[in-house]
């Protein structure tokens, strides 16, 4: 079929186009929902996949789609491909465009709509969407009905990959499709189009790792390193090659090694006197204590910042940004006899301590955090509030870096776990874990649906269910809750207790439910991947005595005293 004119051009051959260049420059995941107006990408899509040149994800729900096209964008570090149909379908997606603003993921909205002459008319499912998400996506595009989109296409590719810069992230790319919607009576999804679409490969991305030997004659220097989110490796080789402690958060992927100290969190009371200066790589997202120690004007901190961010604004933070690797070196200095020792004792004793206040025949979530780490799963999704801090004050590091640990850190928030967890399986292909508190669970529950037919992926999904948010009893909250002063408010309004059955909702979705009452049954579960791919695992669990047993563990964890005195 021959080219229109750029005014006439037919929706399906704009559609076509899009997805062909995308496929070219190396895209190859589209996660798309029903819908009318988004019908030329549908069939377009298809004709792809049938080539064999596209993999093309369906989920009913637009931000179920848009979390999982998060996770898929992560696991497989390339772009994918978003599209929904007009109006509140593309509103859906805000959470999961955000969160990937806040993380330098490259999702690319194709944003389906109606032409301008239907604009301001009543016209069903027509909202001004062209520029809808605002900050949150480096650019957004718009191809008006009728009009070829290659420009528009190579400018969306830029941005989705960034540049020296500005950071990766989201770009929308909307398009507007005038009747017909759908492909002609003589093509059929076996369409000639595609024979000369030959898949590109997505650039890899710069290894931000620089290592080098340390410099001879480096001043000695009580120096940390705080590994936050998304650090990597590169934290752990930095602390290891100047003999230095690693304060390193489970989505790091720093933490292991002799040198990332487990406790951290509560041990920086103990030792926060003696530190000169924190080597910050990685975004801080756990701690307040990690939050008071870098804002402490008496020590020199400084952050490894080889590339541009996403999550914070240049001038806004007290840390000096470094980009080469010898001047961070220079100003961390190499860790004077014993530094380094010393964390390592108070880190076996805040050990002891901690196994001292367990609590006989009642599981928490530090036990289950220690179950899943002791197992090590290829993948594993940390949801947000407090298991993600079980994890950090539970997972003891081991020799080497084993597990790819994700987590929604960008905001923090609960949503869209379940689906972040699945385009995570999906795209890496590999048995995945995600765990997450109840209130994260019920959040994104729908996501738990599986249309049939589509491949489904090996998932886990551990509910560690205390029948509440649990994390508002361990901030000041706990303390208006427990004065009486509001009645019930902070249980109500803020932990949100509920009673849903989650067995019942495995059987409803098709999931395979499994229950665990103790750590070893935990474990044991963990061990038997051979079964169903997609499996739910509740943990039931009390919050009865949690503000209590972290008051008191934190107590006696910052009462112990510093090796030698």
């Amino acid at each position: 079929m021959g080219l229109q004119q750029p005014d006439q051009q037919l929706a399906i051959t704009t559609a076509r186009a899009v997805l062909g260049t995308l496929i070219q420059a190396g895209i190859r995941d589209l996660v798309i929902s029903p819908g009318s107006r988004s019908a030329p990408l549908a069939y377009a899509a298809a004709e792809a996949e049938f080539a064999g040149l596209l993999r093309v994800h369906v989920r009913i729900d637009e931000r179920s789609a848009a979390f999982m096209a998060l996770g898929l964008a992560q696991s497989t570090a390339t772009p994918v491909a978003l599209a929904a149909t007009s109006g509140t379908a593309i509103g859906q997606m805000l959470p999961a465009v955000m969160e990937a603003n806040h993380t330098s993921t490259p999702l690319l909205v194709l944003s389906a709509d109606r032409p301008d002459e239907l604009h301001g008319t009543g016209a069903s499912q027509s909202t001004k969407q062209k520029a809808l998400f605002g900050d949150h996506v480096r650019v957004a595009l718009n191809v008006p009905a009728g009009r070829q989109a290659g420009t528009c296409v190579e400018q969306a590719l830029e941005a989705l990959q960034g540049t020296g810069l500005f950071p990766a992230g989201p770009v929308q790319l909307n398009l507007q499709f005038r009747d017909p919607l759908i492909p002609a009576e003589n093509e059929s999804i076996g369409h000639q189009y595609w024979a000369r679409i030959q898949p590109g490969i997505w650039p890899a991305a710069g290894d931000a790792l620089s290592a080098a030997a340390p410099a001879a004659g480096l001043p000695l220097r009580r120096t940390v390193v705080v590994a936050g989110h998304g650090a990597g490796a590169q934290a752990q080789a930095f602390a290891q090659e100047l003999g230095l402690p690693l304060f390193a958060e489970p989505s790091s992927n720093a933490r292991f090694s002799a040198h990332a100290i487990t406790h951290y969190r509560p041990l920086i009371a103990v030792g926060a006197q003696r530190i000169e200066r924190v080597v910050l790589f990685g975004r801080p997202t756990l701690s307040r204590p990690v939050a008071k120690l870098l804002a402490d004007p008496r020590i020199q901190s400084a952050i490894w910042q080889s590339a541009p961010v996403a999550w914070y604004e240049a001038g806004r933070r007290r840390e000096t940004p470094i980009s080469q690797w010898n001047e961070l070196q220079e100003f961390a200095g190499t860790a004077p006899s014993g530094w380094l020792a010393a964390w390592q004792e108070l880190d076996a004793r805040a050990q002891g301590l901690r196994g001292d206040l367990k609590r006989d025949g009642a599981i928490n979530g530090l036990d289950v955090a220690e179950a899943i780490w002791e197992r090590q799963p290829d993948v594993l999704l940390l949801g947000s509030s407090n298991i993600v801090r079980d994890f950090d004050l539970a997972a003891r590091p081991g020799a080497a870096d084993q597990a790819t640990v994700y987590a929604n850190r960008g905001l923090a928030g609960i949503d869209g776990t379940i689906s972040t967890a699945l385009g995570l399986a999906v795209g890496s292909g590999r048995r995945t874990v995600a765990v997450m508190g109840d209130i994260t669970f019920a959040h994104d529950a729908s996501a738990l649906s599986w249309t049939p037919g589509e491949p489904q992926p090996q998932l886990d999904v551990v509910v560690y269910n205390d029948a509440g948010g649990a994390i508002f009893s361990t901030l000041e909250h706990g303390a208006v809750d427990g004065s009486g002063r509001y009645a019930d408010a902070v249980e109500r309004l803020f932990a949100t207790p509920q009673q849903f059955d989650i067995q019942c909702l495995a059987k409803a979705y098709g999931w395979q439910y499994e229950r665990a009452t103790t750590k070893a049954e935990l474990k044991n579960l963990l061990e038997q991947t051979g079964g169903a791919r997609l499996r739910l695992i509740e943990v039931p669990a009390s919050r009865d005595h949690l503000r209590a047993d972290s008051q008191e563990l934190n107590h006696r964890i910052g009462q112990l005293s510093w090796p030698g005195l």
